[in-house]
């Protein structure tokens, strides 16, 4: 039957219109607090109270001490698309507000007992309020006692709506879905007091952020003391793009990727973009599964931001996001690479500003990998079919009190203490034992060889990358898109030592593979969908680069320095200084740390000096 001959077409009922609205905008009451917590910054606050109860199903209440709305246009506020945040379409393309759509008041209004009462003025407390329920608002309002600002209050969520109200589960998980609301608005703006009250009881108290002191103190109250002491800020910007913020050390990690914060212009996202660049950042230095932490702020030219993608606005698209893409992962993973050990211990926290320019790779030039300063003799690198016998060869020509010496000064004077001191003596052949100004430092000797031995085999594969033809080329059955993907991207394969052409209009050939991998028996089959699949989806790839990377991982491995391998102290020390200089060295190539540090006071502890 076709039912459009049966029923007439008709337009909908206002207040059904919003409650479809709210619909799509309006999940659960922490979808309410983040569109009333937004309104309230936008409307330019410094501080904002808010009061839940029944996890907010019973009720909201946000206060807020910004500009407030003129007594003649509150009605109008409450009104579907009625908003000051934009006019044209020019605005549109340049938001630079949390919220512009004007759907927010007026679709929590349509399931909810509602109430807004507001005040523009601190020359007087007294406001306008108007009230209602389900949409239906109670006249024009009311005068009311308020000061400069605005107070909102939803009752009720979803009375008028019972197919909607059953979805919510129970106080304490949608409490919980509005204390991560809470704590996201915190991380966003430092410089707005925030308090909180879940039935009558605090459960935030934040002041404004007044310099680092007081941010690691939000910071701490929001992702907990072990990222604050395990973490390290960042700040890079280049070619219109910023990034800051806070990224875990690769010793702090987590089973889920569930204290990963991202800001975009200081809207709260989830990007899929960032997360893969972050992730690809962290690939050599992560165990296995885990995932690292961090609170990022990514500041882009508005008209280079897409923030109309999503209903819930939780998702962004950006115009280039092969430039943010690139971009992150650069700033993250130089500033990874150069935690170097000194600073992973004493100072996590500290702020390291990335100087150097950032320069989008352009096609057909590999990323310029970062320098490993080796110990070895002339500071030129190792020879990689001398590995295994690098600390035997030559170890007399690196006496460990004078082989960093290059200032001129008096060789009589004491030496400056490296970062990891000097040898003292060796453990069951497998750990190294050292002292520094701070204790004991304990050396991993085989997983601190493999990293160095790993990252000079990554820059002398970088530096020029073997192929070798294949004998039959191999051709793979692809869809068009990703056939038109893979001729836009030859360059990309060409970077990591592989030719791969399009054949038609729904497969490609793979002609030339790197010798490398052709030796290792790799399925370049999948690895070339693979790469495909991350160019469709991120228009970025570290597929090629981390399938490389894994063969010289193995290679590393089996090339360092093995247990129950007895070093000389002259070697012990050649050890410590390579590790110093090495990039990345505080993990080894599968993640696990490479040494650790027990500090003469956490001695006393363990003996109970003192007590």
């Amino acid at each position: 039957m076709n039912l459009l001959a049966v029923k007439p077409i008709r337009l909908l009922p206002s207040q059904l219109v919003n409650q479809i609205a709210a619909g799509e905008v309006i999940e659960r009451p922490a979808s309410v607090l983040k569109e009333l917590l937004e309104n309230a910054l936008d409307a330019g606050a410094t501080k904002i109270s808010v009061e839940l109860e029944s996890g907010g199903a019973k009720t909201i209440r946000v206060t807020d001490d910004g500009h407030g709305i003129p007594r003649d246009q509150v009605m109008q506020a409450l009104q579907r698309h009625a908003t000051s945040k934009i006019s044209v379409l020019e605005d549109l393309e340049r938001i630079a507000t949390l919220g512009f759509r004007g759907e927010a008041l007026p679709s929590i209004a349509s399931v909810s007992r509602f109430s807004l009462a507001t005040n523009p003025l601190e020359t007087t407390n007294e406001g306008w309020k108007v009230a209602g329920e389900g949409g239906e608002l109670d006249g024009e309002g009311m005068p009311v006692r308020q000061v400069k600002g605005t107070t909102v209050e939803v009752n009720d969520l979803f009375f008028n709506v019972p197919a909607r109200r059953k979805f919510l589960r129970t106080e304490q998980t949608e409490f919980q879905h509005c204390q991560s609301m809470l704590i996201k608005t915190a991380l966003s703006r430092f410089d707005v007091g925030l308090s909180a009250l879940h039935n009558g009881r605090s459960c935030l108290e934040l002041g404004v952020a007044n310099g680092q002191q007081d941010e690691e103190n939000r910071l701490r109250r929001a992702c907990g003391k072990k990222f604050v002491e395990q973490s390290i800020r960042i700040g890079h910007a280049a070619q219109d793009i910023r990034l800051n913020g806070w990224i875990s050390l690769p010793t702090f990690s987590r089973s889920q990727p569930d204290l990963q914060h991202l800001y975009v212009n200081g809207r709260a996202i989830r990007d899929k973009v960032v997360s893969h660049a972050v992730k690809q950042a962290y690939q050599d230095v992560l165990y296995h599964g885990r995932f690292p932490a961090f609170v990022l702020f990514l500041e882009v030219d508005p008209a280079q931001v897409d923030v109309n993608a999503h209903p819930m606005k939780h998702e962004v698209r950006f115009r280039q996001s092969r430039l943010v893409h690139d971009f992150v992962r650069y700033t993250v993973g130089k500033a990874i690479a150069e935690t170097m050990p000194e600073a992973e211990q004493q100072d996590a926290g500290k702020y390291r500003e990335i100087v150097d320019d950032y320069v989008r790779p352009q096609a057909g030039t590999p990323d310029k990998p970062g320098l490993v300063h080796s110990a070895w003799p002339g500071g030129r690198p190792f020879p990689v079919q001398a590995a295994v016998e690098l600390y035997a060869a030559n170890a007399s020509s690196r006496d460990f009190a004078m082989a960093h010496r290059t200032d001129g000064s008096d060789p009589e004077a004491t030496p400056q203490m490296p970062a990891l001191g000097y040898a003292v003596g060796q453990l069951h052949g497998i750990y190294v034992l050292a002292q520094n100004d701070r204790g004991l430092v304990i050396v991993d000797m085989h997983a601190a060889h493999e990293r160095i031995v790993y990252e000079q085999l990554k820059i002398q594969y970088q530096s020029g990358i073997p192929t070798q033809a294949l004998l039959v080329p191999l051709a793979i059955d692809v869809g068009q898109q990703e056939a038109a993907i893979a001729a836009q991207h030859e360059d990309l394969f060409l970077e990591h030592g592989f030719r791969v052409e399009r054949f038609g209009d729904t497969s490609v050939v793979v002609r030339e593979v790197p010798a490398l991998l052709q030796r290792a028996d790799t399925d370049f089959e999948r690895l070339v969908r693979d790469v495909l699949s991350d160019l469709v989806v991120y228009e970025s790839s570290g597929k090629l680069e981390q399938a490389g990377h894994e063969l010289l991982s193995t290679m590393a491995c089996h090339g360092s320095v093995r247990a129950n391998r007895m070093l000389t102290i002259t070697e012990m020390n050649a050890l410590l200084r390579d590790i110093e200089a090495t990039e990345r060295s505080a993990q080894c190539n599968h993640g696990r740390p490479t040494w650790v540090q027990l500090s003469v006071d956490q001695l006393d502890r363990l003996f109970k000096r003192g007590q």
